[in-house]
């Protein structure tokens, strides 16, 4: 298993869905975060051979147009996690309230600079309510970052780890995240990103706006705010209809392609515990 197959609980939260005890091996590499490129990290060094699980259309036409072979389209582990909300609620949804911003972030790689200053000033200017900020876990144990928000009267979280290594991922990443969103009437960046469309998937009203911050090393294939503005500049200002950001998170997501437990089983090489093969 690919070390990036654990970040934020993916693979976790894929064993709860078909039912298995974690740990476990999965047989390929699940794209792990939103991207404009072939859903992995710049650089992932593919075995040959080795299935590609990614989140959407969108993903694997670019991964076919760079050479990328044996791709199966399964959907985000967050539109499992909805799959298995609608059918075993695990709390009732809460009353929203305020705004929830998630600034850009970087990892334990390459640190993201921006002006944290300048981006409170234009939340207290958009924003009506209270104002929860959400940082990656490694701004977060940044005092530098972490006390600009909090002088201002923000409530200031972070989601957990994301994991690296095989260690320290937080196997309910996801699931926090997805009770911040529910409990928050707006979700907003200063990027497009994940956070954007899981919360327009869960009936947040969504803003992208402010410093977009710079992400130390960022590799080109990527294209930057730039190809993002250029590819939705309608969805870079303070209020997006919601009929404008609703399909595009659900194609991005993958929310149609969301297979049974027993085609999971059969992707990732899964076989239940007792059974021959036992994971």
């Amino acid at each position: 298993m690919h070390t990036a197959n654990h970040y934020y609980g993916h693979a976790h939260l894929f064993a709860e869905y078909v039912g298995i005890p974690f740990p476990v091996m999965l047989d390929g590499y699940l794209q792990h975060g939103w991207n404009l490129h072939d859903g992995f990290a710049v650089g992932t060094e593919f075995v040959p051979g080795t299935k590609l699980f990614v989140w959407s259309d969108s993903v694997l036409r670019r991964g076919w147009a760079m050479g990328r072979r044996n791709m199966h389209v399964i959907g985000s582990a967050w539109a499992y996690l909805l799959e298995m909300e609608r059918n075993e609620p695990s709390e009732p949804a809460p009353e929203r309230a305020g705004t929830i911003f998630y600034p850009f972030h970087g990892w334990e790689g390459q640190e993201v600079t921006g002006d944290h200053e300048s981006m409170l000033r234009q939340l207290q200017e958009v924003e009506t309510g209270p104002i929860t900020v959400c940082l990656y876990w490694v701004e977060h144990r940044n005092p530098a970052i972490r006390e600009v928000y909090e002088r201002a009267g923000c409530r200031v979280i972070t989601h957990g780890s994301r994991g690296f290594a095989y260690r320290g991922t937080d196997p309910k990443f996801l699931r926090k995240q997805y009770a911040e969103l529910r409990a928050h009437e707006r979700v907003v960046s200063n990027r497009l990103g994940s956070a954007i469309l899981y919360g327009a998937s869960v009936g947040c009203e969504v803003g992208v706006y402010g410093d977009p911050m710079v992400l130390a090393g960022e590799d080109p294939v990527y294209g930057g705010i730039e190809r993002q503005q250029r590819n939705w500049p309608e969805l870079h200002q303070p209020f997006v209809p919601r009929d404008l950001v609703a399909p595009l998170a659900d194609a991005e997501l993958g929310l149609r392609h969301v297979r049974e437990p027993s085609e999971i089983m059969d992707l990732f090489n899964w076989t239940r515990p007792g059974s021959e093969g036992e994971v």
